[in-house]
């Protein structure tokens, strides 16, 4: 079955890549590189909505309430290379029907939106998360408090700016 999908993100190599990945599989796909263009050029009924939660230091999140808004009954996915617990949650509050980190694959995306309710399936971590992966989780909640404002994060904790831009860099591997 032929779905419309809208593609909104700022890197046009990976847009394209993934255009072209889900034309083959017979879709047709609108892409946005910001917020702006993908209110203004989508089309009027995109069934699936790939959202990147960094656009151009934007955060996607701001424009997930938008999309929601304007395409009801569109399913969102938000995929983003900067994973969060607290970006996660967030998502999904706003109306995003799943959350993946990049890489994903095309399989991995098309799965994440035939998955719109809870997979009591899932298997629970057998280790707690490492110290390392605790402090990026809190550092991320933060920032997304805070609206990605590094400035304001560094202040609400307390600490130097590039302090906090050189934690951020150090993004944990995943667990």
């Amino acid at each position: 079955m032929t779905e419309h999908y809208l593609i909104v993100d700022d890197d046009a190599a990976f847009c394209a890549v993934l255009a072209r990945a889900l034309g083959r599989r017979g879709h047709t796909v609108t892409v946005a590189h910001d917020a702006a263009q993908a209110l203004a050029e989508a089309p009027m009924r995109p069934v699936r909505i790939v959202l990147d939660l960094n656009l151009e230091g934007e955060s996607g999140l701001r424009l997930l309430p938008a999309l929601r808004a304007r395409f009801p009954d569109a399913a969102i996915v938000v995929l983003t290379g900067y994973a969060s617990i607290a970006t996660a949650v967030e998502a999904v509050k706003l109306g995003a029907v799943q959350y993946l980190a990049k890489p994903a694959t095309v399989d991995e995306l098309m799965a994440a939106f035939g998955q719109v309710s809870a997979n009591p399936a899932l298997p629970v971590r057998p280790q707690p998360m490492s110290l390392r992966r605790i402090t990026w989780e809190h550092l991320q909640r933060v920032l997304a408090e805070h609206g990605g404002n590094i400035s304001a994060t560094a202040r609400a904790l307390n600490m130097h700016r590039r302090t906090l831009q050189r934690m951020l860099a150090k993004r944990p591997v995943r667990e």
